[in-house]
């Protein structure tokens, strides 16, 4: 078969499948593309050519897969991130492109500092922190993870992308060395921001597949780690140095006001990229 014809037909399996959310205009093209190169062991794909059987039924499976609503990253294994691939696996926050923002603002304020630190707090599978350690010389990265299976697969993929950074198990600054109190640069944080009584109504895509204590803190506003970061961070950030905390938009006005009632200056909102669907709130101590 060749692969236009799998394709046509994967698109409308996708399209019709209720657990998948349907926000990205072509986002079932891409991703059974994505899926049918995966499954050829290919980087590039021509629709006119002809599919072997064995690539067309696993293909065939992980399109099965995908309708049931399970993330692209976990039936592949991995994530591309900001040219970085990282391993991607079950029970760990699966990395996704809205993040590169994040990622790219602390890129932006670490640049040409001289023995700078970078912290990244709920760092699931190490993905900021290893885009971080990726794109600077000279930055000691961190990333802490209340989930000792997440700091793991954090580690594994540092050792595999031969990338220094340093992980540990804690709840937000806790398993980091006391001596970095007062002396970081830049904290990011991708915090779980969605209300306790919010969490029914997200995606079966989202709600199926990804660890709770990675969507909510289970507080009513969904507010509670941010409040918690902002009031923490104050001791361990250098003076001038950054809270980065990315957000849904509608968020945003509400985690600005955290930020301010604890003192951050230059507190703005901040949106790059070619997803709108999150922004980055930052804010200076």
């Amino acid at each position: 078969m060749k692969a236009k014809d799998l394709l046509d037909r994967a698109v409308k399996t996708l399209k019709a499948s209720p657990a998948i959310d349907h926000w990205q205009k072509d986002r079932e093209e891409i991703e059974s593309e994505d899926l049918l190169m995966h499954a050829m062991g290919v980087e590039d794909l021509d629709p006119a050519v002809e599919v072997p059987p064995a690539a067309a039924r696993r293909f065939e499976r992980m399109i099965a897969r995908r309708a049931t609503g399970e993330p692209v990253q976990l039936i592949t294994g991995y994530a591309e991130f900001l040219g970085l691939q990282l391993m991607s696996k079950p029970g760990v926050f699966v990395p996704r492109d809205s993040t590169e923002f994040l990622a790219q603002q602390a890129v932006r304020r670490l640049r040409g500092r001289r023995r700078a630190i970078a912290v990244d707090l709920a760092t699931g599978g190490g993905t900021v922190a290893l885009a971080v350690a990726n794109e600077t010389k000279g930055v000691r990265v961190f990333g802490t993870d209340l989930s000792g299976a997440a700091v793991r697969v954090a580690r594994k993929n540092a050792e595999r992308l031969r990338l220094r950074a340093t992980f540990a198990t804690g709840d937000l600054f806790g398993g980091l060395p006391s001596e970095l109190k007062g002396k970081v640069d830049v904290i990011t944080l991708h915090p779980p921001y969605v209300a306790r009584r919010e969490l029914r109504d997200l995606p079966r895509e989202i709600l199926g597949f990804e660890p709770r204590h990675t969507l909510t803190d289970d507080s009513p506003d969904g507010l509670g780690l941010v409040q918690r970061a902002a009031t923490e961070s104050r001791e361990w950030l250098r003076r001038g140095g950054w809270l980065l905390v990315e957000v849904s938009p509608d968020r945003a006005r509400s985690v600005a006001a955290v930020f301010r009632r604890n003192g951050f200056r230059d507190v703005r909102s901040t949106a790059g990229g070619e997803l709108k669907v999150t922004r980055v709130v930052v804010g200076r101590r």
